[in-house]
Order: C-alpha cells, then structure tokens, then sequence
C-alpha cells in the first residue's frame, strides 16, 4: 500500500475514534442522502406533467434498490407538514432501464394529502423517502396468447409499466381504459399511437359521455373476453363488479386485481408496540423511545449511537404510527401487501399501536 494511502486510513481511523460512536461516514448521510444502503431514499430528477391533475416523476434511487417487475409498485414516503406519509404508486417505466432509475405517475386525489403535494410543489432534486418495489399484479413468465387490461383512471400506471416492458413479447392485447375525457387520459397521447400503430386494440370510455363502465357492456366491447387472461386496476367498485363478473363466468382465476386501500392513521401520545416475531407486547409511553421501551421490557435490540444518526437500530414497521423525538415529525405505515416503513426505534416513539418486524 503507498504511504500516502495509509496515511490518509491512518487518519481517517483516528477521526473516526474521536467521534465513536457516531463515525465520519454517517455525516455523509446529510450531504449525500442516497448513499446509506439501510435507509432507502431517492431524489427527482425530472418532474413531467402528464394531464392537468397528473405527473411522472422520474427518481433516481439510491444504494439498496432492486430493480421492479413490471406492474409493481413502490411506496413513497413524503413529508408533508411535518408528518411523513406513505403512499404506494405503481412503477411507469419500463423495468431495467441502463440508467438505473424508474418513474412513477401520480394522479390527484380529492383531498389526498401526498397526491396533491407531489402534483404542486415535487421539484427536482427533492428527497423522498422509498421502500422496496414489490405486489404481484405482473405478466406470468410465459406470456398468455390473448391479454386484456381493464383501466380506470390511475389505474393505468402498472398496465404502462408493462405495456412499457413487455408489449414486444405481447401478440394479442386489448386495452379497455376509463377516463372522465379525452383529455383526462394518463398516457393518452401514447396509447393512441400503439394503436395507431396496431399494436394494440385500444377502447377508449370517457365517463363523462359515456358513464361508468359496467361488466355488461364490456363483453359487447370485448366479445372474447372470457378467453383473455385479464389484469385490472382502478376503483374498488369497478374491480368489485369485474370479480363478480368473472366469479359469474366461472372464470375467476383469469382476471387479475390491483387495488389499494389506504387508512388513515391518527397520531396520539404513547402506545402498544407488538414485536412481531418475538410475540412481545410493550406499552410506550409518550416521550419513552421504542428502543428503551423495548429493551426495559426484555426484547433484543440493535442499537449504536442512540440518537438518530448512525441507523443501526432501523427495524421495519409494518402498520402503525410513531413520532420522531426530535422534531415531533409523524411517520405512518399501513399494511398493504405485506409493506412496511423502516423506523429508527432510538428516536421514535409510538403515537399509537405499532407492530414491528422483529
């Protein structure tokens, strides 16, 4: 090794032993936020308006991050009024890009808190917060023969996902998408030109002029319908008469569901921390950390500096609400599919039930 190399590891030991146990590495978190593998992050690098209440945004996640299948979704966690919210949406690129980042499309909701922050204020080289893609509303591995997608709304996103990476390998595909106009359509100028270009069948319904697809009139627009393999996603009363449908055909393992249920979480004062697999139940009282509440009551925890900095005390919480001790800032997680949100038990209290993976 040269003596310039091991002066500088020399160095770098000694600074490191000075500020044990929080180490020079973890102060490159604050300047470099995508570099710690454990605490999953990404920056925008673009923001693309897609309609008037809709927009891609392309992220670059950072170390840690595996690569989508087509159709899953992601969730992201954004801070918004000092209570961090996570919301899933589903990956629109198409999956393994060169550059290493992926997009998702986010559509407004009526009084959606994340939606409508990220349409208005998401710029880029913003930091937002990621989990792992994850969902299993993909293609099979070996292709079906004839494929339908049913769409409505937002529901588009994971069908362009795998239109996106896979529609080479797609001989017979249909597209049924409603949108309340023309002008509403998410990727509308896109799906038209696969058409075009007769690539796929596309049918357009505009609920506006039309009015909200039904199952009945879906075997008029698709008469083989029932010969399809089919993948649907949009609003649960449209997927909840699809399965019916489909359940009435006999043919209810040929249609597939992607539906998201959010719920809303209060923040309070304290609360039942469950760890999971060790089947230990804690009270947590406000202002008492989950990592002390934990350890006072006999649960093995990781820990390093104790004061939010180094992430070795992170553990995964699959559905609860907790506090950040530092700055009161709310931090959320609801099961969806088997998700969860990784916390830092040292500087987090719980704001009420919680139930972590460990």
């Amino acid at each position: 090794m040269p003596a310039t190399q091991r002066l500088r590891d020399g160095a770098w030991r000694v600074v490191e032993l000075l500020t044990t146990p929080v180490v020079p590495a973890d102060y490159l978190d604050v300047i470099a936020p995508l570099r710690n593998p454990t605490v999953l992050r990404a920056r925008i690098e673009a923001v693309r308006p897609e309609t008037a209440k809709a927009v891609t945004l392309e992220l670059r996640p950072g170390r840690g991050w595996q690569s989508h299948e087509p159709g899953q979704y992601v969730r992201l966690g954004v801070d918004v009024d000092g209570v961090r919210l996570w919301r899933a949406y589903s990956v629109s690129s198409r999956a393994g890009r060169p550059d290493g980042r992926f997009t998702v499309t986010v559509n407004a909701v009526e009084g959606g808190a994340v939606s409508s922050y990220l349409l208005t204020q998401a710029r880029k080289g913003m930091i937002v917060h990621l989990d792992l893609p994850t969902g299993d509303f993909v293609l099979p591995a070996q292709r079906p023969a004839k494929t339908l997608f049913v769409t409505a709304g937002s529901g588009i996103t994971p069908v362009m996902g795998m239109l996106r990476s896979a529609l080479h390998e797609l001989s017979d595909v249909v597209v049924v998408h409603s949108a309340r106009t023309a002008d509403d359509v998410v990727f509308g100028a896109e799906l038209r030109a696969l058409a075009a270009d007769g690539r796929i069948r596309l049918i357009e319904r505009h609920t506006r002029a039309d009015g909200r697809l039904k199952p009945a009139k879906l075997a008029d627009l698709v008469p083989d319908l029932f010969e399809r393999e089919t993948w649907a996603c949009g609003p649960g009363e449209l997927l909840d008469d699809l399965q019916q449908h489909w359940a009435d055909a006999g043919a209810a393992e040929r249609l597939h569901v992607e539906r998201f249920r959010p719920t809303v979480l209060v923040a309070g004062d304290g609360g039942t921390v469950t760890f999971a697999k060790s089947g230990l139940v804690v009270e947590a009282p406000a202002g008492t950390s989950i990592l002390d509440a934990g350890e006072a009551a006999g649960q093995l925890m990781k820990s390093g500096c104790r004061m939010g900095i180094c992430f070795k005390c992170v553990l995964p919480m699959r559905e609860g609400i907790v506090r950040d001790m530092r700055d009161g800032t709310i931090t959320t997680a609801t099961e969806v599919d088997g998700d969860n949100v990784l916390i830092q038990t040292c500087v987090s209290a719980a704001a009420g039930p919680c139930r972590l993976d460990a």
